[in-house]
């Protein structure tokens, strides 16, 4: 029983991308998603596989938020206070106004 196709070492084929002729057994097939498709390429034109278009392929479980968080309260309040340099006058402040004091 012989071959099943002829050897073609001289066979030539077109670039499905670019449409120049090259040799048969220099053009590479072009997978999408992981699957081959019918489509033929040169070297110039062919590219791997991108593996960004395999997401969804694989469940990935990645939680972001956590449940019943606890903030630090203790320093909540250090934290927001107004720090003024001791110059010999104290000045507080409020809403829309500044009462300043001497001492």
């Amino acid at each position: 029983m012989g071959q099943r196709f002829a050897v073609g070492k001289k066979a030539k084929g077109l670039c499905d991308v670019c449409g120049f002729a090259y040799k048969l057994a220099d053009l590479k097939e072009l997978r999408r998603n992981g699957r081959y498709t019918s489509l033929k390429a040169c070297k110039e034109c062919w590219e791997e596989d991108h593996p960004q278009n395999e997401l969804g392929k694989f469940p990935i479980h990645d939680p972001q938020a956590l449940r019943d968080p606890r903030p630090d309260t203790a320093e909540l309040a250090s934290s927001r206070e107004l720090k003024f340099p001791q110059v010999g006058n104290t000045a507080r402040g409020l809403v829309g106004t500044v009462t300043v004091v001497t001492a």
